[in-house]
């Protein structure tokens, strides 16, 4: 069973930065695309970032200039580095992948979550 491990969250005052890891239980290159994901009190889970195997990234319009998402080979991670953070970016963040398989829709896989907590 693929394992997806976060660390990195915390909080920040506005304007401040943080840096996402997730990290699998198998080789990065083995997913189709991984990526973040969050989610605030009282919304619904919303993109943020996204990186396909062959290295292209897409951002959610609200984080664009100011999140950037990167592998990590050396560390076998996907970091989301979040800049110029807002208190509208507090949420819990979750990490996912999937996994394109030769049949049917992929399998997706995802974090346990991590608070991102933004004051200002």
């Amino acid at each position: 069973q693929v394992r997806l491990v976060e660390s990195g969250g915390g909080s920040v005052q506005a304007g401040g930065s943080l840096r996402l890891s997730c990290a699998p239980s198998e080789s990065i290159f083995r997913f189709t695309t991984m990526g973040w994901y969050r989610q605030a009190p009282g919304n619904e889970r919303e993109l943020v970032a996204v990186i396909i195997s062959g290295g292209t990234t897409n951002y959610a319009d609200a984080v664009k200039g100011r999140f950037a998402i990167s592998r990590d080979n050396a560390k076998n991670a996907v970091d989301l580095q979040m800049n110029r953070l807002g208190s509208e970016d507090t949420a819990v963040y979750y990490c996912y992948a999937t996994k394109r398989k030769s049949y049917g829709p992929p399998d997706v896989y995802w974090g346990q979550g991590t608070q991102v907590t933004v004051s200002s």
